[in-house]
């Protein structure tokens, strides 16, 4: 199993398929990728030399940002937001969509599993 950038990609998918483990690096940029090195998409990870795995680590590395470097900035981004208490900033920190959705109903990816509130009792049950 090939080792890129710290993250062992699948050796058994075509090349392509397995730089798309690496976080940051999707469908689009793995084939420009392997367009810009001269790689064949289609050959399996497994067949790639040691040459041209350096090759893709040291392309990736000095062009692109991905894996920890790429988390660590994506939360700087959202706990600035939660800082200068911007309208998406207080979504994030209530832990609601942020982009507009609506929450009246769905949203329970965000929201988390459904709370169930006792109802109000009617005024016939009250007499």
């Amino acid at each position: 199993m090939p080792r890129l950038i710290g993250v062992d990609i699948p050796d058994d998918k075509p090349t392509y398929v397995s730089l798309q483990y690496v976080h940051g690096i999707g469908k689009v940029t793995a084939l420009r990728l392997c367009e810009k090195l001269g790689l064949d998409p289609r050959r399996r990870a497994r067949e790639l030399t040691d040459e041209e795995l350096s090759r893709i680590a040291a392309t990736v590395e000095s062009e692109m940002v991905v894996e920890g470097n790429l988390r660590r900035q994506v939360q700087q981004n959202i706990s600035r937001l939660k800082e200068i208490a911007c309208y998406r900033g207080m979504r994030h920190r209530r832990g609601l969509p942020v982009r507009g959705q609506r929450t009246q109903t769905n949203a329970r990816t965000r929201k988390g599993r459904k709370k169930t509130v006792a109802g109000k009792k009617s005024v016939k049950s009250m007499r």
